[in-house]
């Protein structure tokens, strides 16, 4: 199989292409920047913009299989690039894979195109979209993944994935700035701290996309829908981020705010941003405090029927090797009681 991925710098996309390569795929990358380590694994690098319709529908020329992971993520940032990147890039990968004949169409979305202010505790894909979103993020998001699902039919075949916070060795985003905050004493429990919510490993995530394709190429009933990715078992969120704290030598979250306060918080910095722009987004999000409060956990059954998905990191595996990767003992039993394993 020749496979393009969208974001193939990122670190799902980079899990994804190095997975396809060892089994022997023909893979090529795009992304904005240069990444020696694929080009010395044998992976083509095209150096494009999503927003760059010509560039997106050449490089789908000959491809059997693309998995659209790159997107613009975060909770804050203008409103158009959110639109540019996530939605119409999004219309740049189809109308490429139109053009060349691309056969399957795996899509990274994400949970939160589900997710409003209320906690969602083991819901399915029956799960509506939210009508009132919080985020650009999730927002542009959602409308990506109703154009990718409706492009599906007998040239096209096509299938969301929703991975719900990805973490692991390498993770540029969620562990990092988590023990950074904490760290500067800037990181705030919100809510009562007993809230549950998936997590997802990102070799699991990684596994789960070339399974979807391999679906997909086997005329499965998957095409067409979208399925939840996680773990498929929640932790108590709050004991499990401050283990991993405790682990890696910072002190644990002891300042706690209510989730109402938080929220009229975020309300308040959210407008001041606005009124006066600046590249940094504010502490506190509408958005943000709720994901902190509510808890947000789902039925994997689809994934795993559907998909063949099973989860073969568990979570304490991967607690296990995300502390190694950042240099901290690893010498702590982690048990399902701390909800890390």
């Amino acid at each position: 199989m020749k496979a393009l991925i969208t974001g193939g710098g990122g670190y799902l996309g980079s899990r994804i292409a190095r997975m396809l390569r060892a089994r022997g795929d023909d893979v090529v990358i795009l992304g904005r920047s240069i990444y020696p380590q694929h080009d010395e694994a044998g992976i083509r690098i095209i150096r494009a913009d999503l927003r760059d319709a010509t560039a997106i529908e050449k490089a789908c020329q000959g491809i059997d299989a693309v998995f659209h992971v790159g997107a613009l993520v975060g909770i804050w940032g203008r409103r158009k690039t959110y639109w540019d990147i996530n939605v119409n890039g999004t219309k740049n990968v189809l109308n490429g894979c139109r053009i060349h004949g691309v056969r399957q169409l795996v899509y990274t979305s994400s949970a939160s195109v589900v997710f409003d202010e209320n906690a969602l505790c083991g819901v399915d894909e029956s799960q509506p979209y939210a009508t009132r979103y919080l985020a650009d993020y999730p927002e542009t998001k959602a409308v990506a993944e109703r154009m990718i699902l409706a492009a599906n039919g007998p040239t096209l075949a096509t299938v969301a994935l929703r991975p719900h916070l990805i973490w692991g060795p390498g993770d540029p985003h969620l562990i990092p700035r988590v023990i950074e905050r904490a760290r500067h004493g800037r990181l705030v429990q919100v809510g009562d701290g007993e809230n549950l919510v998936d997590i997802t490993y990102v070799d699991n995530a990684a596994e789960a996309h070339l399974r979807a394709a391999e679906a997909l190429a086997a005329a499965a009933s998957c095409a067409g829908r979208a399925y939840f990715l996680s773990q498929g078992e929640p932790v108590p969120l709050w004991p499990w981020l401050n283990e991993i704290l405790a682990a890696v030598g910072v002190p644990k979250v002891t300042q706690t705010v209510s989730y109402r306060r938080a929220y009229r918080v975020g309300a308040m910095l959210e407008g001041v941003h606005r009124l006066v722009p600046t590249v940094r987004e504010p502490r506190m999000t509408r958005f943000l405090a709720v994901q902190l409060a509510k808890s947000h956990y789902f039925d994997i059954s689809a994934s795993r029927r559907d998909l063949g998905y099973h989860p073969r990191t568990s979570t304490a595996e991967g607690v296990h090797c995300l502390l190694k990767s950042l240099g901290a003992s690893c010498g702590r039993n982690f048990s399902s009681a701390s909800g890390l394993g």
